[in-house]
């Protein structure tokens, strides 16, 4: 029988010598074991979702005059079909209903008034600015997060260290830290010990994991292996949560899978479309409200999913700009820019509202038409990487930007 390292030192009676009379190496081992690696998990909803319809600011005024005909009823109404009271100020839209216990009690935080500095309206270039994290600058060659794992290169690391769950690997993970692009886990089943993969796991992903695995150890070829025995048919989600059935749902319910089968995921992007609501975009009821209905289910089921496994995972969303604070003559929304951010996880100070609100009269508005940007998205991602992942060179994961930590909004435990 092998003992590992781990099992030795949590069953072989070290504890009861004390930490303070163990040899400094022992120290760092015990360490080890005791602090799992941290996880994240980066949803970016293309398109520009609604944040004033998402998070809604019932006590302002203006938010009411300037959306006559789709705008969520304040709270004090009541019902079901008004807008969910999160602080007496904001409230959040009715479809989210789900994840609105995981927000008052502390799991789930929220940005309002956040996003990108860069003034652009074109969907093309604010995601391509948010993505490579350094807004109005096209000459970046990598991501914000593939520079994340660049600043904390490790050894012999997973190929399935950074996952892309979609067909293409998107802008925010390209770089030299090596990521995968998994369209659906289905492509890994095996048929028999001996067999390849269903649909051709290495020719799909050859050039990539040629970079992956070159000059890297026997760790890598067991995640490998490891990944190769999950059986997506026979996943069973675990305290009574519920996916929705589309590919955003699916592809959370696949993060999980995959942070549980312990193959060295540490980074998991996923992306969402359809948030372009220019024309009938609803209020309570439309297409709004369905898209909301989709993400609210499918966050509240991966956190009943993974449980205590939570703690060591913070999800964050983004989108790559907000929608115009008056609604059009076609009772939608044009290209604005604010919005609003979600942030959950273990450690999250959770149940509040982190804004510096900076109003919707005209005077207050972003070019007299938009919700101004008060919270720097990449300052949002800064205090996440700094206090959730362990503290990364920040001047190399968003170059010229003072990600100053006396600004930070304070949304992370420390």
């Amino acid at each position: 029988m092998t003992i590992s390292r781990r099992y030795f030192l949590k069953n072989g009676g070290i504890a009861m010598l004390g930490m303070a009379s163990l040899p400094s190496f022992l120290q760092r081992a015990i360490a080890d074991t005791a602090s799992p690696n941290k996880k994240m998990v980066v949803l970016f909803q293309r398109g520009a979702m609604d944040g004033l319809n998402v998070v809604v600011p019932f006590a302002e005024p203006e938010y009411y005059r300037l959306r006559p005909s789709i705008a969520i009823p304040e709270p004090a109404r009541g019902g079901s079909d008004v807008a969910i009271d999160l602080d007496g100020f904001f409230g959040l839209h009715p479809s989210l209903q789900p994840i609105a216990p995981l927000f008052h009690n502390g799991q789930l935080a929220i940005v309002q008034a956040a996003g990108s500095p860069d003034p652009t309206r074109s969907h093309f270039d604010a995601q391509d600015f948010m993505e490579s994290g350094t807004p109005g600058l096209k000459a970046t060659d990598d991501g914000w997060l593939n520079r994340a794992l660049q600043a904390a290169p490790e050894d012999h690391a997973s190929p399935f260290r950074a996952v892309a769950f979609g067909p293409y690997l998107p802008r925010t993970l390209s770089g030299s830290a090596p990521a995968v692009a998994i369209p659906d886990l289905k492509q890994f089943k095996m048929y028999g010990p001996q067999q390849t993969v269903e649909g051709g796991f290495e020719s799909m992903y050859a050039q990539t994991l040629d970079q992956a695995l070159r000059g890297v150890g026997q760790e890598t070829f067991e995640a490998i292996d490891q990944l190769k025995k999950i059986d997506p048919d026979s996943y069973q989600p675990e305290n009574g949560a519920q996916y929705p059935n589309s590919r955003f749902g699916q592809s959370l319910m696949e993060i999980a899978e995959l942070f549980k089968a312990d193959v060295g995921l540490e980074v998991a992007f996923l992306d969402s479309g359809g948030w372009d609501h220019h024309v009938n975009e609803g209020g309570v009821q439309g297409q709004l409200s369905n898209l909301l209905r989709d993400l609210g289910q499918g966050i509240a089921a991966f956190h009943q999913d993974m449980g205590d496994r939570m703690g060591d995972v913070v999800f964050v969303s983004m989108s790559e700009f907000g929608r115009t604070a008056k609604e059009n003559g076609n009772r939608g929304t044009d290209h604005g820019h604010a919005n609003c951010m979600f942030v959950m996880g273990g450690d999250v100070k959770g149940g509040k509202v982190y804004t510096r609100w900076p109003g919707m009269t005209e005077d207050k508005l972003y070019q007299g038409r938009d919700l101004a940007v008060t919270a720097d998205y990449r300052s949002v991602l800064g205090e996440i990487m700094t206090k959730h992942l362990g503290g990364r060179d920040l001047d190399r994961v968003f170059p010229g930007f003072a990600n100053d930590p006396a600004q930070f909004l304070g949304l992370m435990k420390t």
